[in-house]
């Protein structure tokens, strides 16, 4: 993919404009139309003249396919790049706040056996303006105060594009969401969480961990085989010590897999004294994975023995049951349509 001028930092941009031979305050007004979602004919402020430079160049797009609506208020989005590929956003309507949950990549290579996103691998990173334009394209309607980076992909997979993205959509001179406001997950790469520790960026770091021990991860999650349990643990450690933020572990239970009595002993001996959330989700059933969520009452003792072993836990608020709001879902339905001819 050719050079993305939505992905470009202010500085960057301001580089550029002045290659173009314009006045450097053109980049400023390019970067706040670039987090206002528009395209080059919807730049009111960008006269004739300088559109007929940026013409030859790339800009990022997102164009709706679908998008679904469920009663609780939250809406998916199956949005076309610009190349043919589709990606997933949902907007979650929440008291605080509405939160964006975005795409980092088209599809996954990480392998989870209970995701849809993973189904048919990756096909290619998202640019930071990718990124960018799902904020975007949401923010225009309904004001966005939070961000997730859980959608399709596995963000640290991506990292160059990623970093990039947390700095444009902070700076003040675009959409300026504050990196408090903003969670990245993670299946759990080690040695990108290192670095990014080393950002200090003020963000929540989101890890899928879905099982206390690396003989369950190893069957649910392929990534435990390069990175065991205890390293990603020592990790996460890490990543506290430098940042001061508390990570949000997300243990997804799965019926007669990761949800007996003594995992949750076994969980709670492992976070044992960290800074720490456990954020329990019952399964989304994907057909050809055939894995069964928990039953409410094994979700709500799991819950209480972590609770009574001092480790900070919440069962996660389910949005979008109606409209198969789970990362990948909608997104694998297009990709079969497509093969299927229809």
């Amino acid at each position: 993919m050719a050079v993305d001028l939505a992905s470009l930092t202010l500085e960057e941009l301001t580089d550029f404009i002045k290659e173009l031979g314009e006045p450097s305050y053109r980049a400023k007004q390019l970067f706040s139309n670039f987090a206002a979602g528009k395209n080059l004919d919807g730049m009111t402020d960008i006269g004739k003249n300088l559109k007929e430079k940026l013409r030859p160049y790339a800009f990022s797009s997102v164009e709706v396919s679908e998008k679904l609506c469920d009663s609780d208020g939250t809406v998916k989005y199956l949005f076309r790049l610009s190349d043919g590929n589709y990606i997933e956003t949902v907007l979650m309507r929440y008291k605080h706040g509405n939160s964006v949950c975005i795409s980092s990549q088209v599809g996954c290579r990480m392998g989870c056996k209970f995701c849809a996103s993973t189904l048919k691998g990756k096909v290619r990173d998202l640019t930071a303006g990718e990124m960018l334009m799902q904020v975007a394209f949401v923010n225009k309607n309904d004001k966005v105060s939070n961000i997730v980076i859980m959608g399709v992909g596995e963000p640290l997979d991506n990292f160059d594009n990623l970093v990039r993205f947390l700095e444009n959509v902070n700076n003040p001179a675009g959409m300026n969401i504050g990196q408090r406001h903003i969670s990245v997950s993670t299946c759990g790469l080690v040695d990108k969480i290192k670095e990014l520790a080393e950002k200090d960026f003020q963000i929540t770091l989101s890890v899928s961990l879905h099982a206390p021990n690396d003989v369950i991860r190893d069957r649910i999650m392929p990534v435990n085989h390069k990175y065991r349990v205890a390293e990603l643990i020592d990790a996460c450690r890490y990543y506290i010590s430098l940042t001061g933020r508390r990570i949000s572990f997300e243990y997804t239970l799965i019926k007669g897999v990761n949800d007996s009595p003594a995992c949750a002993n076994e969980l709670a001996a492992l976070l044992h004294g960290m800074l720490c959330h456990v954020n329990l989700i019952p399964v989304n059933y994907v057909s050809e994975r055939g894995l069964l969520p928990s039953d409410r009452h094994t979700v709500d003792a799991f819950c209480k023995r972590l609770c009574a072993k001092n480790i900070n836990t919440t069962v996660r608020r389910t949005l979008g049951g109606e409209i198969n709001a789970s990362c990948g879902q909608l997104r694998h339905k297009k990709e079969e349509e497509k093969g299927n001819g229809l």
